[in-house]
This record gives structure tokens, sequence and C-alpha cells, in this order.
């Protein structure tokens, strides 16, 4: 007989583990699917931060200028592979014409509202399950080393400041003072008080033991391969056999547009693109940064924990290329030498590279899937996915039982893209 559950979640990334942990909690039977490990993919190898200062989206006045300049370069932090994939390039202008300054604010606002949400529900995740990934609430840092590029920055600060993101200003004398992991140079830095940070490998394990302590059922390789409605429900057929449910919750992350075919919804493959991330983990330097830095002018993430240290970011658009390029690697490792003087630590203990699902708008897809009734989707959230998580959660939980949602939920409706 052929099992079922009231959801099936296609995804048992960070953000497929919260929603099905929310979705137990308000007492339905998940049954989670994942064509690798748990949490095999972005929300393995990302620097866990936790990051409402990043409400900016990714799109702003100026981009496409800079984004041009550093299409030559291999190593830039944004970097577009040549490729014939129409899909990429109407993704991409669907990008560009959101370069200005209303579509900025709006995107804006919609990823802060689910930012400040998830933000505040951590200390009471972590606590509710007892969650051990290294939990820190110290802030983080951005440091510059360019007076203009700081300038430009501290400029945006009080669209910031109106979404609920406090900030501080500090001088290069003063953050030497309060840090001297870092290198002269550095012409200032700007703080975010708010922002907090976790080890996402340990946050993803622990959202899977809690998962399965409430009754979940998670299966590891075993690929979701067709999306069929069945009866009065819908049936995912995998690689070891179907598997049935009332509905069904599409958390795949950067894989979710290559079952778009299978679901008939061509629009998710022109709403998503795999944006590749890189990232190093090595053992915890001698002298180590207090808190998580953005490097801002090389768009380098560097977190530390007591068992770890890790530089991370890099965007690239290559599709789904597996290889690990090693010059983009060698950039995060140049541009820490550029700032700290312990840049790395003794032991080189991972290297690694993640694909991030990026919808053209930079803002999460959440919500029922147009025309499909019970299929559901929890996907694009691009560099993000850690620091969104338990909001997402429970919104697609609200959501999918007809609670009241806590977050207006408007602004991430699949419907926009179809």
């Amino acid at each position: 007989m052929t099992p079922r559950s009231d959801v099936i979640v296609v995804g048992a990334g960070v953000v497929g583990l919260a929603s099905a942990l929310a979705l137990l909690e308000r007492g339905r039977s998940v049954h989670l699917v994942d064509a690798g490990r748990i949490g095999g993919g972005s929300s393995h190898g990302n620097c866990g931060t936790l990051t409402p200062s990043h409400a900016g989206p990714l799109y702003a006045p100026g981009m496409i200028t800079k984004a041009m300049g550093w299409m030559l370069t291999p190593d830039a932090p944004f970097y577009v592979k040549p490729s014939a994939d129409p899909a990429l390039w109407q993704w991409m202008m669907q990008f560009a014409r959101r370069c200005n300054t209303r579509d900025w604010q709006r995107a804006a606002q919609a990823r802060a509202a689910i930012l400040n949400a998830s933000r505040t529900a951590f200390p009471e995740w972590m606590q509710r399950y007892g969650f051990d990934c290294r939990f820190s609430e110290g802030g983080a840092d951005t440091v510059f080393r360019d007076a203009r590029e700081m300038d430009a920055y501290v400029a945006q600060l009080p669209a910031l400041a109106e979404l609920g993101v406090a900030s501080e200003v500090i001088d290069a004398a003063e953050y030497h003072r309060q840090e001297p992991a870092l290198r002269e140079g550095i012409v200032g830095a700007v703080r975010y008080p708010g922002d907090a940070h976790l080890r996402p490998d340990r946050y993803v394990a622990e959202l899977a033991r809690a998962v399965r302590e409430r009754g979940g059922t998670i299966e590891e390789h075993n690929e979701a391969r067709v999306l069929t409605a069945h009866g009065d429900g819908m049936r995912v057929t995998t690689a070891d056999g179907a598997r049935d449910a009332r509905d069904v919750l599409l958390a795949a992350g950067a894989w979710s547009p290559l079952m778009a075919k299978a679901l008939g919804m061509r629009w998710l493959r022109n709403a998503i693109q795999p944006g590749k991330g890189y990232s190093i983990t090595y053992s915890r330097p001698g002298l180590a940064p207090k808190r998580p830095l953005t490097l801002h002018e090389r768009k380098v993430c560097v977190t530390v924990w007591e068992d770890g240290f890790r530089l991370g970011s890099t965007m690239e658009f290559s599709g789904y290329d597996a290889t690990l390029n090693r010059r983009r690697l060698a950039a995060l490792e140049r541009a820490s030498a550029e700032y700290l003087h312990e840049p790395v630590g003794a032991d080189k203990q991972e290297e690694w590279y993640g694909w991030r699902p990026l919808s053209w708008d930079d803002t999460p897809i959440i919500g029922p899937a147009p025309g499909l009734g019970q299929v559901w989707l929890a996907t694009g959230h691009g560099m993000l996915g850690v620091s969104m998580s338990p909001a997402t959660g429970r919104l697609v939980a609200e959501l999918m039982t007809g609670d009241e949602t806590h977050i207006d939920p408007a602004p991430y409706a699949p419907s926009r893209f179809a």
C-alpha cells in the first residue's frame, strides 16, 4: 500500500525542514523526500549569518554598470558565464529592469518583513527545540577600505532604518581599537547590532532532529521525479516508488526550476536561476574577528565559530555547472588577506560550492502554486534561506492550514510570476 501523509515536502534543506517542523506543530503529518542528503545544498556551506541588514535586494540603481564591468573578470563577485540559455537571459532582463529605486524599495520592504520576523523568532526556536548550533546574537559588521564606497553605502542606511534595521557607523580609529583582527587600511565600518549568526550545518541537523522527534519522516537519496493529482490528493513518484499526500510542498531550492516541466509550471523555470556560491572552512585562527564581517569591496563574508572559520560568498551564473572553480576559491582567500592579519586558519577543513535559488525580483516565492490546487511552493530565497527560515516555515504552515498569517503573504505569492 502506498504511504500517505498530510503533506509531502520535496526538499530537506533548511526551508523544507523549517516548514515541516511548523506543519508538525500544527498537527499535520509530514513526509520529506530529498534527492541527496539532509541539508546537502546551500543550507550546508553558507556563512550562517542571520541578517536583517541584507533587506536590500541584489539589484539597485547603478548595479548594471558595475555588473557589466565584473562580467569580464572570472573571479569577480558577480560573474555570468557565457551561455545561450534563453531562460538565463530572460531572467537577466527581468533582473536588470529592477535596478531602480522604486523596485529596490518594494523588494526591500518584503524582504525586511520576513527577515525581521525570522530574526525575532530565532531565540525562541533555539530555546523551544534545544538547538545546539552555535547561535550568537553579537551583531555583524561591514568593513570598508574605500572611502567613496563607504560614503555611498552609509547614504543607504536611513532607508534600512525605515525598515527596522538599526546600524552604527564606526570610524577607522575606533574600529581598530575594537577589532584588532583587521589590518591597517580600513576606513571605517558599519555595525548591525540586530544581526546574528549560527553554524548552518549544525542548524540543519538540529532541524532534522526536531522534525523526526515530532513524528516527521525524512527520506534521503530518493529523488522526486513526477507530481500528479491522485484521488483527493497528490502523488509524488520517487526513485523508490510512489508517495501519496493531501498536499505537496516544493521546497527544493535551486533545483525547483528543474521540476517545473513535471509540475506543469513552466513559469518557474524562468522565475529562478541557480546562483553558484563558494566557501572555504578552516580551523579558527588565533586572531579571529569578534563578529561576522562583510568585506564590502570584495563582497566576501567572514564568519567565526568556536570550532571553525569560514570565508564565503560570490555569485556565479553558470547553470548547474558542477566544477569547483579554484580561481573563485582563491579570490576568497585574497580578499581575506587584504583585510585580516590572519586571513585563514591553520587547517583547511572543507572547500564547497552550492547553488542558491534566485528569483528575478530577489524575493522568496511562498504560497499556493497557481492553478495546481494542492501544490505549494517555498523557494527563491536566494542567499537568505537560513536567515528567513523560521518565518518562512511559519508562513507556509499558516497558509496551508488556513490560519491567520503573521506577515502579509502577498509579496511572496507565486502568482506574481505566472
